[in-house]
């Protein structure tokens, strides 16, 4: 399936970018394409139909899409991801979810609705902001408080699309083919069926865990999350560098009149660069290796494990981010045209860092509370 995604696929996303930019969306084209790919089917179940393929294979190709276009790459990277965590969900909801084809879904997190417990489930209302892909999605999963008021309990709820309400509110510098509008919902019905326990999707204990017995579905939510968005900054970082190459190799220095290639310096900063990318992919194989060798032996990710994960992706992105500071810096004022792939490629990764699993001093600090055996909430991002 990673084959699905092909260097073609990531080439027409890097012709389209600038449209993708200015549409604040991805465009019909892309979504053309990505349902030839398949690609969304990746993390599917079996029993629905789908590839249900080991979980870090969803990695690669996302990483690779950046190369073509970064926010492109983040938005049907979380689509995937979202089936992935729709099939956590239990039974009854998976078959209704699924018989939708593709299933596209945002997914924000935040618990920023009310769920208030009624006959049968709950009736929600909230907002939710930073809800990627929501301008295609025919479903959306979002955040709640539930239950009575001295009993709340964090879960997520799947809504169809058609009982949301979109705000037009992604008016961004970057990441902006994400569309990642808010989401309104008002007083809408949702079945007990359609929640699920945020405590359970931490720890890798959902229904859809059991019911699929695969370790696909005992993958911990956080570091799950973390990696995949992480992937984006990583490809973006892999891809500047690229540019970066090319653009030494040609650039004659402006009142010095010689190439920027036999300047030692730009020399070192494309050795540092590289060497830098190197060492994060052997962090990512590394983190990827331990929590697959968990899962597969059906035992519980412990939290600091999940506490290293989301720190080794944040560091992931702080370093990519540095990365391509570093290389832009170094590649002339020209770049700043906005015909320059290297201009938009920092301002997508300077707005995807921002995201809260990359908040590099929450990380640090949870990583290292976690490895001394401190007591962290129950609510912390891990």
């Amino acid at each position: 399936m990673d084959s699905a995604i092909t260097q073609d696929f990531v080439g027409r996303l890097a012709e389209r970018a600038a449209e993708a930019e200015a549409v604040r969306r991805l465009p019909d084209d892309t979504l053309t394409d990505l349902a030839a790919s398949g690609f969304t089917e990746l993390l599917v179940p079996k029993r629905f139909g789908g590839e249900q393929a080991a979980f870090p294979e969803i990695l690669d190709p996302v990483r690779r899409m950046a190369h073509g276009c970064t926010s492109s790459a983040w938005t049907v990277g979380f689509y995937a991801l979202h089936n992935w965590m729709m099939a956590l969900f239990g039974e009854q909801a998976q078959e209704e979810a699924f018989s939708t084809r593709p299933f596209l879904a945002p997914a924000p997190l935040a618990p920023t609705g009310r769920g208030v417990p009624v006959d049968g489930g709950i009736r929600l209302t909230g907002k939710w902001s930073w809800a990627t892909g929501v301008m295609h999605g025919n479903w959306i999963i979002v955040g709640a408080l539930c239950g009575p008021d001295d009993g709340l309990y964090p879960a997520m709820a799947l809504v169809p699309a058609s009982e949301m309400a979109v705000e037009d509110v992604w008016h961004t510098d970057g990441m902006r083919a994400t569309g990642s509008n808010d989401a309104v919902i008002a007083d809408v019905f949702v079945p007990e069926h359609r929640l699920v326990r945020v405590i359970d999707i931490y720890s890798g204990t959902t229904p859809g865990a059991g019911l699929h017995d695969s370790a696909t579905y005992r993958w911990p939510m956080v570091p799950a999350l973390a990696l995949l968005a992480a992937m984006p900054a990583l490809g973006s970082a892999e891809r500047v560098t690229e540019l970066y190459t090319e653009r030494v190799a040609q650039r004659v220095l402006a009142y010095e009149g010689v190439m920027q290639r036999d300047k030692p310096i730009a020399q070192a900063r494309l050795a540092e660069a590289r060497v830098r990318l190197r060492a994060l992919h052997g962090l990512l194989d590394d983190t990827v290796g331990q929590i697959e060798t968990i899962v597969t032996t059906g035992d519980e990710v412990p939290r600091p494990v999940r506490g290293d994960a989301r720190m080794a992706a944040a560091h992931i992105v702080h370093e990519s981010r540095a990365v391509i500071a570093m290389l832009f810096e170094a590649s002339g004022a020209s770049v700043h045209f906005l015909d320059s792939p290297l201009q938009r490629f920092k301002r997508d990764v300077d707005v995807l860092s921002g995201h809260v699993v990359f908040d590099y001093d929450t990380s640090r600090e949870l990583a290292g509370a976690l490895t001394l055996g401190m007591k962290v909430p129950r609510t912390a991002m891990v």
